[in-house]
Parts: C-alpha cells; sequence; structure tokens
C-alpha cells in the first residue's frame, strides 16, 4: 500500500514542514514525496526530519500541480474549508476508499500551502476533496499534522480493509482529457459562456473529478458528449 501512495505538498513555504513531513512519512511507512515549487530543503529540513533524511533527499520537485499528478490515478486532496463549488467528503470516508482501491492504483493526498491552502485552480483537478475533523473552527492543522493524521490512518485501516475491492479508475491524465472534451461541448452548446464560466467549469470538475470514473464509465460518457447530444440535437 505505502508504496503506492505519494504525499504532494503544493508550494510549502516552512523547510521545517519538510522535515516533520518526511519524518511523519517514515514513521508510517510511506516514501514517495513530491514538493511542487516554489519550496525548498535546507539545513533546517533536515534538523527535524530524525531518520528520515533519505526521503529528503529522493524528494521530486514539480514545476505545476498538473506536472506532479500526471502519472497518477486518483488524487485526494486536503482541506480546511468549505468550498461552493466542490463536494467535500470526511477524512475517515477518505480513508475507506484509498484502502479499498486496486492494488495497482496510484494515490496522490495533495495539501495545499501552510498560508493559503489550496487553491481552487488545484482543489478541481483532484478527485476526492477531504477534511480533518477538528474540535473548533479555527486554527486549522498544522501542515505536518494533516499529513500524519492521513497517513497514521491509512497505516492503521490498510490491515482491516482488503485491497481490490473496487475497479481501478481511469488515469488522472485520461481523467483530464475527458473533462477537458464535456466542458468543450457544453461551450459549443451555449451551457457555459463568459459569464458563468469559472462557475460551470468547477461544477463540472467537482461532478466528472470526483465520479471514479472506470475504463467503461469513460467510453459511456465521451460517447454521450462527442456523439449522444450531437445527434439528439441534430434530430
Amino acid at each position: 500500500m505505502q508504496d503506492r501512495i505519494y504525499v504532494i505538498l503544493s508550494q510549502p513555504q516552512k523547510p521545517e514542514n519538510l522535515g516533520l513531513v518526511a519524518r511523519n512519512m517514515k514513521n508510517t511507512g510511506f516514501k514517495n514525496l513530491r514538493i511542487i515549487k516554489p519550496a525548498n530543503i535546507t539545513k533546517k529540513s533536515y534538523i527535524v526530519a530524525v531518520h528520515s533524511k533519505e526521503i529528503l533527499e529522493s524528494a521530486q520537485f514539480f514545476d505545476d500541480l498538473q506536472s506532479a499528478i500526471k502519472d497518477l490515478d486518483v488524487i485526494f486532496a486536503s482541506t480546511s474549508k468549505k468550498r461552493s463549488n466542490f463536494t467535500l467528503i470526511p477524512l475517515d470516508e477518505a480513508i475507506r476508499i484509498i484502502c479499498s482501491l486496486p492494488p495497482s492504483t496510484k494515490i496522490g493526498l495533495l495539501f495545499g500551502n501552510e498560508r493559503t491552502g489550496l487553491t481552487s485552480e488545484e482543489v478541481k483537478h483532484s478527485n476526492y476533496l477531504f477534511y480533518i475533523p477538528q474540535a473548533v473552527k479555527k486554527p486549522s492543522y498544522n501542515l505536518a499534522s494533516a499529513v500524519l493524521l492521513t497517513l497514521f490512518h491509512i497505516f492503521i485501516l490498510n490491515f482491516q480493509i482488503p485491497e481490490g475491492m473496487i475497479d481501478k479508475p481511469i488515469s488522472k491524465s485520461e481523467q483530464e482529457k475527458m473533462i477537458e472534451l464535456i466542458i468543450k461541448k457544453l461551450e459549443e452548446k451555449g451551457v457555459i459562456h463568459s459569464t458563468n464560466k469559472r462557475h460551470v467549469e468547477e461544477m463540472v470538475y467537482d461532478i466528472f473529478g470526483k465520479a471514479y470514473l472506470t475504463e467503461r464509465n469513460k467510453r459511456l460518457l465521451l460517447s454521450i458528449f462527442s456523439k449522444g447530444i450531437d445527434s439528439k440535437t441534430s434530430g
């Protein structure tokens, strides 16, 4: 399980958090760390990493989110606030889904900047948006704490739920191409226009990006949007 999960940090500000995340990953058996620039691993990172410097040394850096997730299959994004156009699920539900996925599924766990969190643009490229319950509305969990809570629950539940209970989804890059086609068709039909473009596009990403699409689902949806709509309107 741990080998196919990738922790993705989007533009983390504090070098210490990189070290703490690496330490938390090592303690729960995870090793794949991806970092979206700008971000720096410094001496401060190594001081707090404690026996997990190999995770920092093997961390991969990417210029943008799309590059960081294009070879993955499912993205789970963490947020501490409600998003008007996106569906939220609690951490425990996200963990159950993660632990039920086929063994060949490559999973990304996306965490935002310590100060601003994930942007709406970043959120729309996730399949699932989850939150970690807390007793008060503010302050939210520290970045390293959010990563630890998520990884620890995966580590614990992984031994209770058999893998492969759910069919493998199509890759993230295939999902993106399919959603882009759907948006293009909706623009051609006038459903999406200049005054509602951002709002409707985010809702399309929320519906189809969160739908956990298999190859069979993809074929049906592409048939509907590339053929079915055109044939119906022309008939």
